[in-house]
């Protein structure tokens, strides 16, 4: 049974889905989470706690999807198209996702700034030094090391750059899906080519070139090229 909290945060971002932040009232959330206001005050401090409540959850639960995603059965190709597709979906359906992962911010959403300094986090729980929503690119930093660690375990060891480059690459060909839908007749979806790619890139696995050996235009041996 979801709590209070959960209910009043699904109560808030549904508002969202038809009104800009500045319209969204603290009494008509309460009242479609058919909780008080009271209690709502309580979980939240006010409006400014909820808007910092709701991007928090929205980054929380964009990385438990990755991590759910990293999960699936299968191999490192398989496991990272399934997260390259969780990405596009949650980009896709929660534009509190998009704003973070893509800093495309406007003035229908809520974007709490850091606190200032010595000024408490309404609130509850050891969120004091809340430094506010992280940036693009801390957001995709955080899922690349969720996407490396949950795939360092596989056998044979992989190599650890050309890893963190392979995870990087597909979360960022996702990102391009999210925002570029894809020629329709296509499918639309990034998995396909995120197998293509990680299959193609120099292995992650043994460290070498899937054209170690060959020859270069002028005839020098080829040279293996980081993933």
């Amino acid at each position: 049974m979801p709590t209070a909290r959960e209910v009043l945060l699904d109560a808030a971002l549904s508002a969202l889905a038809t009104l800009p932040w500045t319209s969204v009232r603290m009494v008509d959330v309460a009242s479609a989470a058919g909780v008080s206001r009271q209690t709502l005050h309580n979980e939240f401090g006010g409006k400014d706690g909820l808007a910092r409540a709701l991007v928090r959850d929205a980054a929380d639960g964009y990385l438990a999807g990755v991590e759910r995603a990293l999960g699936t059965a299968g191999g490192t190709a398989d496991r990272l198209a399934a997260t390259a597709a969780w990405t596009v979906r949650a980009v896709r359906t929660n534009v509190l996702v998009k704003a973070l992962l893509t800093g495309c911010w406007n003035e229908r959403l809520p974007r709490p700034g850091p606190l200032a300094a010595g000024c408490p986090d309404p609130l509850p729980g050891p969120r004091s030094a809340d430094p506010g929503p992280p940036t693009p690119a801390e957001l995709l930093r955080r899922a690349g090391e969720r996407a490396v660690a949950a795939l360092d375990g596989e056998r044979p060891p992989h190599d650890p750059e050309a890893l963190a480059v392979t995870c990087e690459i597909a979360l960022r060909l996702a990102l391009s899906y999210a925002l570029v839908p894809a020629p329709s007749g296509t499918g639309g979806e990034p998995a396909p080519l995120v197998r293509h790619v990680v299959a193609r890139a120099p292995d992650a696995v043994s460290g070498t070139s899937p054209t170690a050996g060959a020859r270069s235009p002028r005839g020098s041996p080829g040279r293996s090229t980081p993933a």
